[in-house]
């Protein structure tokens, strides 16, 4: 109990593990990784996984927290979305409730993780009858948009995204009914920043692939480049809007782009400490008043 559980989904995207691992594998105390016993995506493709990157992961995992977790999570007759919630569901248990529950995709790499951690550690007391008192803590994508050729397209506002809970009722991807609560760290997100072909096959089996224009979609991610990015707005797949700018940091691969966007970009994205009080304050009365109409 009170433990650090950081659970991860393995798919498609498997080798962007080795990114996202090292970020985070000092400070958790166990890493699970969820991954479906039939090899197939959400939308039941059938994915390969080369053996080099289990040999990876024992190579890698010298303190013996990872732990692989196999079971049968392409149901056909549910959705994307409702066999990504029960995927999350299911791994949640296994990771133990009772303890703090942080899942995370493939492509997120996160910045501040031991700052993160350090933050939930004060934060005990929620993991006793998670229940009563369920809450999800939000802290910030910065969404790469395309690799160009001297880098990176980014979303140049940090968004708020769902990733650790005490109590994992989810009910749309990491979200819960919990109280929300903001925390200012910053998760770099690769999210659409991949080749055409790796880039088409993720739009087509996450838990989003029913929700947007897939071909308008890639219609506008194609026409932009470092050269015209700032003539362009609106670049969100769900709501356009959300997403209205875009800038660029240099890296010709990820260590160059972490280190350049620490370097030059990390410290322009946070928000600012009056917000992250006024929005944790509306969110703590927003909860209860609900809590309290029902």
């Amino acid at each position: 109990m009170n433990k650090i559980q950081v659970g991860f989904l393995v798919s498609y995207d498997y080798e962007l593990l080795k990114n996202a691992i090292p970020l985070v594998y000092k400070q958790a105390d166990t890493i699970y990784l969820a991954l479906d016993k039939d090899r197939k995506t959400w939308n039941g493709e059938t994915i390969e996984i080369a053996d080099n990157f289990f040999d990876w992961i024992r190579a890698y995992d010298t303190d013996k927290k990872i732990h692989l977790y196999e079971d049968q999570f392409y149901v056909k007759d549910l959705s994307t979305m409702q066999c990504e919630v029960r995927e999350r569901k299911m791994l949640a248990n296994k990771m133990g409730i009772g303890n703090w529950i942080i899942q995370l995709d493939a492509d997120e790499y996160f910045i501040n993780f031991k700052r993160f951690v350090t933050y939930l550690r004060t934060k005990t007391r929620l993991l006793i009858n998670p229940e009563k008192h369920p809450v999800q803590i939000q802290p910030f994508h910065v969404s790469l948009y395309k690799k160009v050729d001297e880098g990176y397209l980014y979303v140049d506002e940090a968004t708020k995204t769902v990733v650790a809970t005490n109590y994992p009722e989810y009910t749309v991807g990491r979200k819960t009914k919990g109280q929300v609560i903001y925390f200012n760290a910053l998760i770099l997100h690769e999210c659409l920043a991949r080749n055409r072909d790796d880039l088409l096959q993720k739009l087509t089996n996450w838990g989003h692939n029913n929700d947007f224009d897939i071909e308008a979609f890639m219609k506008k991610w194609d026409g932009v480049n470092e050269h015209n990015y700032k003539e362009k707005e609106n670049f969100f797949f769900l709501e356009p809007e959300k997403w209205k700018y875009l800038d660029f940091v240099k890296g010709k691969n990820f260590k160059e782009l972490f280190d350049n966007f620490k370097i030059e970009k990390e410290q322009g994205l946070y928000k600012t400490k009056f917000f992250i009080i006024k929005k944790n304050i509306g969110q703590f009365f927003r909860y209860h008043f609900k809590k309290k109409s029902f």
